[in-house]
């Protein structure tokens, strides 16, 4: 049984090998798109918290666009070519989105910094989206664009 277990185990790792890059990239582009998508049309359930995070700026202005700008990070993932470009703003904008950690303590955490609210935890969630970027940014990097450039010359020959 334990055999049967782990060659089941090691074909299926195997075929994720090869896979499990793209997977992640159209996850978080899935991501992106859906929750960009709830702040163009006022349906996210993060409004209020980004509203209070930036308090400065017309919620009713700032979070349509804070939403097309995750649309727009969602189909830079999906568009190869664009990823270099994308990495670094998606990037920042996770970086961005840990504010209201240290700006709103008492919507995000019941008991800093032990116990998070569901906010807070909607926030922390958002290590798992950096540490994808930076998966999907180790592949799609100039090597990776030197080696497929090079395929498609050999290519059209």
């Amino acid at each position: 049984m334990k055999t049967l277990f782990e060659d089941f185990y090691f074909r299926f790792s195997h075929k994720m090998e090869k896979h499990s890059i793209n997977i992640m990239r159209i996850a978080l582009a899935i991501v992106y798109i859906w929750f960009g998508g709830l702040k163009i049309f006022g349906m996210s359930p993060a409004d209020e918290l980004v509203e209070q995070t930036v308090h400065w700026f017309q919620p009713q202005i700032f979070i349509p666009i804070l939403g097309v700008c995750e649309v727009l990070i969602g189909i830079g993932l999906l568009i190869t070519r664009c990823i270099p470009y994308t990495i670094p703003l998606l990037l920042l904008h996770m970086a961005a989105t840990f504010f209201p950690v240290f700006i709103l303590k008492t919507i995000c955490f019941d008991a800093f910094p032990y116990c998070p609210t569901l906010a807070g935890q909607y926030i922390i969630k958002n290590l798992i989206l950096i540490s994808g970027a930076l998966i999907v940014a180790g592949k799609y990097n100039k090597k990776y664009y030197v080696e497929m450039n090079l395929e498609r010359i050999k290519n059209s020959k």
